[in-house]
């Protein structure tokens, strides 16, 4: 047994010694991001590590030193050292409890400050920690879709949309608002932010911000089936000449995103190659996520408002006779239509008072 320790021993530390200096080389993204909203999540987690570390290397240190000096075989400790009588020290209970107790308060201060400073709903309040906002700049909206397997990025304002490439200018806000068609999944760009869930027929929000030009990983970290490991893209940080270009890019070689290309696109495939697509069919977004992308399907927010305005009563009421399942009734539109009339009237006369 010896022997084979011995003869193993210079192949562990070979390997522990590569293994080293991979992870010296390799980057650190968490704790060296390329975005503002990032770095200031890096800080927090080494300033939460460096609090924790207050109590952990003295006790390391003591555990160390009280194991060293009263071994069997110290010879420099005498009877005169064993107190087996003694139970209490108050100075020694004091150092235990208030400086245990000092490091949780300043970890529940740091967590609560930086949880609402860094709320992914909350706009920027500055670009990064040299930068401050420019009152007159707007965020570019990216509206972002978790498909099986596979992401897919609208530009509202370019009008354009892409399969697995994202991009955006750098040091302008980003307002990410993102959903699913079937599966949960979370949205993660290490250099730009902290990962945010998307989920099929709801929206949730990142705001963020990219500091310096790159091409940057983005990934799905949360599992959504066989065809998870390869649902990865590329974010480009782009200065804005740049972004510009490659939206000309996009519109002059993509083709048009209608609901039929897109019924299409959301079948299940795997490590799908990069999409362009020039136009966007007005509204395709809200029917993905109101679930409604399907010819006769009502969409999620027209029915929660007919649920609203009394369910089933409120349809009779207005004469139509829609079955159980008002999802795919042929009669979808015309509640709709009935709907958005009632909404305008009610706005009109609200705005007449």
């Amino acid at each position: 047994m010896s022997k084979f320790t011995l003869s193993r021993a210079p192949a562990w530390l070979a390997a522990a010694a590569a293994a080293g200096g991979l992870a010296g080389c390799s980057k650190a993204v968490v704790l060296n991001p390329a975005g503002d909203i990032a770095s200031q999540q890096g800080h927090m987690v080494i300033q939460a590590t460096l609090l924790m570390l207050i109590i952990i290397v003295p006790v390391i240190a003591l555990t160390l030193w009280f194991a060293w000096k009263y071994r069997q075989n110290n010879g420099a400790t005498t009877e005169a050292d064993y107190d087996p009588d003694w139970h209490h020290s108050t100075t020694l209970e004091l150092v235990i409890w208030t400086v245990p107790l000092m490091i949780v308060i300043a970890l529940g201060a740091l967590t609560w400050i930086g949880t609402h400073k860094l709320d992914p709903y909350r706009p920027l309040d500055r670009i990064s920690s040299t930068k401050p906002l420019d009152a007159q700049s707007t965020p570019l909206v990216v509206q972002v879709v978790a498909m099986d397997w596979k992401w897919l990025f609208f530009y509202p304002e370019q009008g354009i949309a892409t399969v697995n490439e994202l991009a955006a200018p750098v040091d302008r806000p980003i307002l990410f608002q993102l959903t699913a068609t079937s599966t949960m999944n979370a949205f993660y760009v290490p250099d730009l932010a902290g990962m945010i869930y998307a989920m099929p027929g709801m929206q949730t929000e990142l705001n963020a911000v990219i500091n310096q030009p790159g091409v940057f990983q983005g990934m799905a970290s949360h599992y959504s089936g066989k065809g998870f490991s390869g649902m990865t893209f590329k974010f480009h940080g782009l200065a804005q000449q740049d972004f510009d270009q490659w939206v000309a890019a996009a519109r002059a070689q993509g083709k048009a995103l209608d609901r039929k290309t897109y019924l299409q696109l959301a079948q299940p495939s795997e490590r799908d190659p990069v999409q362009r697509f020039a136009s966007v069919e007005e509204g395709l977004y809200d029917k993905v996520l109101n679930r409604c992308a399907e010819d006769g399907k009502m969409c999620m927010h027209h029915m929660m408002a007919i649920d609203e305005n009394g369910g089933d009563a409120y349809v009779r009421a207005m004469g139509l006779n829609l079955p159980q399942d008002v999802c795919t009734s042929k009669n979808a539109a015309q509640v709709v239509a009935s709907l958005e009339a009632r909404h305008a009237s009610a706005r009109g006369a609200h705005s007449v008072q």
